[in-house]
């Protein structure tokens, strides 16, 4: 069986997070969705609040696993027992960071295989930071995320 891991913040997840998730499951078995913690970044959804949501959109397919992850991708990859990690690139610019990380993570284990998917032209300006200046400042985003993070997100009343 083939899995990945594609990993990120998903602050909250968007329909550029779900694409990629879409195109994994076209390509491998199992995909393993970790919710990492990125200690550069203040969250505006609790880890809990950001696997529900995660959970919610895929509680029909069973290859979509979720989980959280706090340490380095490449033990995440190892404990899972797969070298494939997966990545979203929108722009030159997640090409660049995506591929300085890769090198630095290929140093701790040579077994990691990075694939870079692209994202749908109509997708490359969606963001979670975008979803999230939506929120505060009350402008819609139901275009951005899924329906059922739509709808998480839209029943909280704190948001």
């Amino acid at each position: 069986m083939k899995k990945c891991v594609f990993a990120g913040t998903f602050d909250p997840f968007t329909l550029g997070h779900a694409d990629t998730v879409e195109k994994c499951l076209a390509i491998f078995d199992e995909v393993i969705v970790a919710i990492a913690e990125n200690r550069s970044k203040t969250p505006k959804f609790s880890v809990q609040e950001r696997e529900e949501m995660i959970r919610a959109v895929y509680a029909g397919e069973s290859r979509v696993k979720t989980v959280r992850w706090q340490g380095v991708i490449v033990d995440l990859l190892q404990r899972e027992g797969t070298p494939f990690y997966v990545r979203g690139i929108r722009n030159a610019s997640d090409f660049e960071y995506e591929t300085a990380d890769f090198y630095a993570s290929r140093k701790l284990d040579g077994n990691m295989i990075s694939v870079y998917l692209p994202a749908e032209q109509d997708k490359l300006h969606i963001s979670s930071t975008l979803v999230k200046n939506c929120i505060a400042f009350e402008k819609p985003y139901r275009d951005y995320v899924p329906e059922a993070v739509y709808q998480y997100i839209s029943e909280k009343k704190n948001v």
